[in-house]
């Protein structure tokens, strides 16, 4: 895996904490790969929908 270093804004840093302090994730590590699997699911789910619209669009008009 590679490693980052990123520069968090205290409250990010709290609620990140807090996170891995409510045992449902081990370390800051696991809620930040979370939180970016989620985005990128969302990015997928938002591209495919963009191209059935396209797709419909480009169908044209039904009877």
């Amino acid at each position: 895996m590679a490693r980052q270093s990123i520069t968090l804004t205290s409250p990010n840093d709290q609620w990140l904490q807090a996170q891995v302090e409510s045992d449902e994730y081990g370390s800051k590590s696991e809620v930040v790969n979370d939180l970016i699997r989620q985005a990128r699911r969302r990015q997928e789910a938002t591209e495919s929908l963009r191209s059935a619209l396209i797709a419909g669009e480009n169908s044209g008009i039904s009877n």
